[in-house]
């Protein structure tokens, strides 16, 4: 489902990670929060693919997936 996001305890303790590289999916979600453009990361970060920015934005609206249960 995820193929790009890794877990690794070696790796930014653990912290959900673009492809077991130093780059939390946390902090480029941040920055496109930020109004930072896709272009504008990749400029930022080389290193890093288009897909890994949509992957990241994925991972991040299926973990903020939620339930309200009213009582």
């Amino acid at each position: 489902m995820f193929n790009r996001i890794t877990f690794d305890s070696q790796i930014m303790g653990g912290r959900a990670c673009i492809r077991g590289m130093r780059f939390p999916v946390s902090v480029i979600v941040g920055q496109i929060a930020h109004g930072a453009t896709i272009e504008e990361v990749l400029v930022d970060y080389p290193d890093l693919e288009r897909e890994d920015i949509q992957q990241a934005l994925e991972y991040a609206a299926w973990l903020a997936q939620e339930e309200v249960h009213t009582v």
